[in-house]
């Protein structure tokens, strides 16, 4: 088969499609013939040389994709091969083939197209796990979603709404703000000329830039507020005000989901399925795409996220 590999650590350029040994799914594993991986920002990170994959998982990039069973490994039951899945990956998406955990198989949920299932198995799970497990996001409380018109803010948008929350998001343009409204946002802040913390006050805040943000996040918690910290684009390492924390009784938590133990992915898995993919299936959520690339010019792709001119998902097709 071939896969995108990654000889040494870099820019886009660094990835090279090529020729390399079949997966064989072990006890408890299927393997997945791919039919199309999406870009995270994890595999940009992965790329450049500062997230390696977990110790025994695929060397190659790519979270999460979708495709067709193509073989079942020992003791696995309840799928069957031909059935079209989609799937939460620690590594190996961008590939002809990928071997997946039974825990971490989605099937593809009705109504969805099979390249479109693509985009949905890392964001789901990362939105319901941190906004809904871990936040406990509640009917007629306020979500702000940093990065609303990211492929994670775009599914947090959609999920927010159809519990019956109101929802606030940060975005850098007018057009973005422009599709985070169209996919049901509130509160509209253009960072690049607003401070959030002045305009929406939160019971929960979905978190991408870390440090940086850190500070006024908490100015922006409501009483009993929840922050949800998920991604460090802007630092690892800030000033946390304590007295603040204590005064409004709010908790901070800081969560990854690629290095968890299979259990605990397959139970938010689990989650996702029971929760997220009814709403799916009735259209009230739905994946956003923002374009289609070859896998095999996946350098292109991962330009486009760096350049951040996309709304939702970039998606890999074979």
């Amino acid at each position: 088969m071939y896969a995108i590999t990654i000889p040494e650590a870099g820019g886009p350029e660094a990835l090279v499609w090529a020729e390399v040994p079949d997966p064989v799914p072990a006890a408890g594993e299927v393997l997945v013939e791919v039919v199309a991986g999406a870009v995270n920002r994890a595999d940009l990170l992965q790329r450049q040389g500062f997230y390696d994959p977990p110790p025994g998982s695929s060397p190659y990039p790519g979270l999460e994709c979708s495709g067709r069973i193509s073989g079942l490994g020992p003791g696995v039951s309840g799928w069957a091969v031909g059935e079209e899945v989609c799937a939460l990956l620690a590594g190996g998406g961008y590939a002809q083939k990928v071997v997946v955990p039974v825990g971490q198989l989605l099937p593809v949920p009705k109504g969805v197209d099979l390249v479109a299932a693509a985009a949905l198995p890392e964001v789901a799970c990362t939105v319901w796990s941190n906004v809904f497990m871990v936040a406990h996001l509640r009917p007629a409380e306020t979500l702000l979603v940093h990065g609303g018109s990211s492929g994670i803010g775009t599914m947090a948008i959609q999920l927010a709404k159809a519990v019956g929350a109101k929802v606030a998001v940060t975005a850098g343009s007018a057009e973005k703000l422009a599709a985070c409204r169209e996919l049901g946002a509130d509160i509209l802040i253009n960072y690049r000329e607003e401070d959030f913390a002045e305009l929406v006050t939160a019971d929960v805040i979905l978190d991408i830039m870390g440090a940086k943000y850190l500070e006024r996040n908490v100015d922006a918690l409501a009483v009993n507020g929840r922050l949800v910290i998920i991604g460090l684009q802007g630092g690892a390492k800030g000033e946390l005000n304590l007295a603040k924390l204590l005064t409004k009784r709010a908790a901070v938590a800081a969560t990854s989901l690629r290095g968890r133990p299979l259990g605990e992915k397959a139970a938010i898995v689990a989650a996702v399925r029971e929760h997220v993919w009814p709403l799916l299936e009735a259209g009230t959520v739905r994946p956003v795409v923002d374009r289609t690339v070859p896998m095999a010019e996946a350098a292109e792709a991962h330009r486009i996220v760096e350049g951040s001119t996309h709304v939702g998902k970039v998606v890999l097709t074979v």
